[in-house]
């Protein structure tokens, strides 16, 4: 019998980040380390909890920093009641059970082209591992990259391989999933 995870409890700023075109869409919190160190991964983390007493679930991102940080989209932050600048009290646990990652159009449509076998391996997969895929995809900056990311990740995955080679889970050496820069 395997017991549930305890409570991390923390305080944590909301802040707006600096480049976004809907100023009002999301703020995001990056978690204090003492926090983070008590999740059971440095990388990308499912969690379940509360930011001001509210409940919710969110995969935390890694800062690049070894720790981590939280979108909170404007739905999330309004139904707490905070705003960027605002200290919120969040109390999170992993997650009991790992959520879809949402899959994009154009990874949907090479996959529903591939050989059966890299579909196959997909279902087979755990979620944090087709988020990875995911993320690997859609980190790239040009569409070429991109497309030829679908390709390579269809043959890799009908080759029978579960997970991207060479990804950078913690963020600390891929700078792409690192925390946004902050409105001053």
């Amino acid at each position: 019998m395997t017991k549930p995870a305890s409570k991390i409890r923390f305080k944590a700023k909301l802040f707006r980040p600096a480049k976004n075109a809907k100023a009002d869409s999301w703020t995001f919190l990056i978690l204090p380390k003492n926090a983070s160190a008590k999740l059971p991964s440095r990388g990308m983390t499912p969690i379940e909890g509360t930011i001001n007493g509210f409940p919710f679930q969110a995969v935390l991102e890694p800062d690049g920093q070894k720790s981590h940080w939280l979108k909170v989209d404007r739905k999330l932050r309004e139904a707490t009641g905070a705003d960027a600048g605002d200290i919120v009290t969040l109390e999170i646990a992993p997650a009991a059970v790992e959520p879809e990652p949402a899959v994009p159009a154009d990874l949907r449509k090479g996959l529903a082209a591939a050989a059966s076998k890299a579909r196959g391996l997909w279902s087979d997969i755990t979620p944090n591992a087709r988020r990875d895929w995911v993320h690997w995809i859609t980190s790239a900056k040009q569409a070429e990259t991109r497309a030829r990311r679908i390709k390579n990740a269809c043959s890799m995955l009908a080759a029978g391989k579960r997970r991207v080679c060479c990804f950078d889970r913690s963020g600390f050496y891929d700078k792409s999933l690192s925390p946004p820069k902050a409105a001053t």
